[in-house]
């Protein structure tokens, strides 16, 4: 019994290092910046590399790096995990992003994030070129609204649950490495897009999600692939994902969808740290 006792403890004390460092450092308020603030874990010895995730409607940086979800395990594979915040919203609780182009904006979401982005490689001796941008949900779709207008921002892009809203993109500034995850059932996001606002779709005062298919199109566009079919198909395991490979050089297209609705899923954060390590 002594024996568990002491592994419990030990255990204990490594969840308790990885997530000592959470907020801003060794500070329990946020990291501020002018533009907003955000949120940081660092891992037990020297960071392998960094992601940012960006919370979805209504959350915040800080629920988003929870130690025992992704960020947990994130931070045990060697990585430090970035949560920045949304702007807050007027008469509600909760943050949100100006994520859709052609709407009011409450702050230049772009250049937000990469400030983030650079203050806390300053801050905490990271790699600000190898910084990788996830997203869940809205978190999702400004990480996709990012990827197409500053490609080059981040070293790659991981959003899951979100993508495009309608009307869609025509195009982007330039090629990029990107991850999509997407839950099979999901209903609040669905892979095909819904109607949030409106009568129907064809409403012209509609707000309207995207097609995650059509993002997809449009990423193998901006990436060059020569085909229309994915090159490589993955049907064992949790997810089953197709990745296009004969596109333009030091670009990377996958998507991978998993049985569930709109969550981060399980396994999501080894499945996409192995995709990045691999590129």
């Amino acid at each position: 019994m002594d024996i568990f006792l002491k592994l419990g403890a030990a255990l204990a004390l490594i969840v308790a290092a990885q997530s000592a460092q959470a907020n801003c450092g060794a500070a329990p308020e946020a990291c501020a910046l002018g533009e907003g603030t955000y949120h940081i874990s660092l891992p037990v010895g020297p960071p392998k590399g960094a992601i940012m995730f960006l919370h979805g409607f209504g959350g915040n940086g800080d629920a988003s790096l929870r130690p025992e979800g992704w960020a947990g395990k994130a931070l045990a594979r060697g990585y430090a995990v970035i949560g920045p915040d949304g702007t807050e919203m007027t008469g509600r609780n909760g943050r949100r992003w100006s994520f859709h182009p052609d709407l009011p904006q409450d702050r230049d979401e772009v250049a937000f994030l990469m400030a983030v982005r650079d203050d806390a490689a300053a801050r905490f001796d990271l790699d600000r070129d190898q910084m990788v941008l996830a997203g869940f949900s809205i978190g999702g779709s400004m990480t996709h609204y990012t990827a197409c207008a500053a490609p080059d921002a981040f070293a790659a892009y991981m959003p899951v649950a979100g993508a495009f809203w309608r009307p869609h993109p025509d195009a982007c500034a330039g090629p990029v490495r990107l991850l999509h995850t997407h839950g099979w059932t999901d209903t609040t996001v669905p892979l095909e897009g819904r109607v949030v606002r409106g009568v129907d779709v064809n409403d012209p005062q509609a707000f309207v999600q995207g097609d995650v298919f059509h993002a997809m199109h449009l990423w193998r566009q901006v990436n060059g692939c020569v085909q229309l079919r994915a090159d490589r198909f993955v049907t064992e395991g949790q997810f089953l994902r197709r990745a296009w490979d004969r596109c333009a050089p030091d670009t990377a297209l996958e998507l991978a969808l998993f049985e569930g609705g709109h969550r981060v899923p399980d396994g999501w954060i080894d499945m996409a740290l192995d995709w990045r390590e691999g590129l």
